[in-house]
């Protein structure tokens, strides 16, 4: 490759690979009068001579620290232009898009955690949250099962952006919830009643703090309710026989929208 004291000067090709430039760049900053080439062939061929490749070195500099191609002008043409003050300005900047940056890797941080791990609380957290019958490791266990499921992809987007305050907040209304449950149950309401069907809708809009709850994905868990041991432990620990009552509510507001609660996958 020439050198750029050559007499001959460097085309625009080998200027290109020299500093990392396009071809493109060059003949746009040739174009606006930023960095025009000194000299040409007899057949019109661009050189640049040493005085342009330095030129040029200092717009690369100046553009690699973010200054816009006029800032760079004016700081290279304009004796009144305050370099210092500019680069301390684009400094501030700089900072900005760090600290940017590092909330954004902190982010995500979070955000693989909680597609790992589902929670992010300590184990202390979530017994002062959930209560001292909350096992820690039925996180671990629900992302052993549904770790691949779009509903676990919700869960732990939400999970990653959510404090142990917003959590409590959520079992909060979880546990009025289920309290409005024995209490509909103790007073005799019916399945398939509006008070019944109203609280089935309720159970949809609180089960949303985890991921969004179709009708039929509903039933699912009415089945899960009913027959799952833990979970019926659960609700019969809060009136006896509310698991199987709750269930019976599900499938009744079920049919009213036209799903057979006993074919109803969930989707």
């Amino acid at each position: 490759m020439p050198d750029a004291t050559d007499a001959e000067g460097l085309t625009v090709g080998q200027v290109s690979s020299r500093l990392a430039v396009t071809v493109r760049a060059l003949h746009h900053w040739d174009e606006i009068g930023l960095a025009r080439p000194s000299l040409r062939t007899p057949a019109g061929y661009r050189l640049y001579t040493a005085t342009d490749l330095e030129r040029l070195h200092r717009i690369v500099v100046y553009r690699e620290l973010g200054l816009g191609l006029d800032r760079i002008r004016a700081v290279l043409d304009d004796p009144a232009t305050d370099v210092t003050g500019a680069l301390r300005a684009q400094r501030a900047q700089v900072d900005e898009r760090i600290d940017r940056l590092r909330q954004l890797g902190a982010g995500l941080d979070r955000m693989i955690d909680a597609h790992e791990h589902g929670l992010l609380l300590t184990a202390a957290q979530q017994a002062a949250i959930f209560g001292p019958e909350w096992n820690p490791d039925w996180a671990a266990r629900a992302r052993e099962r549904y770790g691949g499921t779009p509903q676990w992809l919700r869960y732990a987007e939400r999970s990653a952006t959510r404090t142990p305050e917003e959590w409590q907040a959520v079992a909060d209304t979880v546990t009025g919830f289920e309290r409005a449950l024995g209490e509909a149950m103790d007073a005799g309401v019916a399945p398939g009643d509006p008070g019944a069907n109203a609280l089935v809708e309720r159970h949809r809009e609180v089960f949303a703090a985890y991921f969004p709850l179709t009708r039929q994905m509903q039933v699912c868990l009415g089945r899960k309710f009913d027959s799952d041991p833990g979970f019926a432990a659960h609700y019969d620990g809060v009136r006896a026989g509310l698991a199987a009552w709750f269930r019976r509510i599900i499938d009744a507001s079920a049919r009213a929208h036209g799903i057979d609660p006993d074919s109803a996958t969930w989707h």
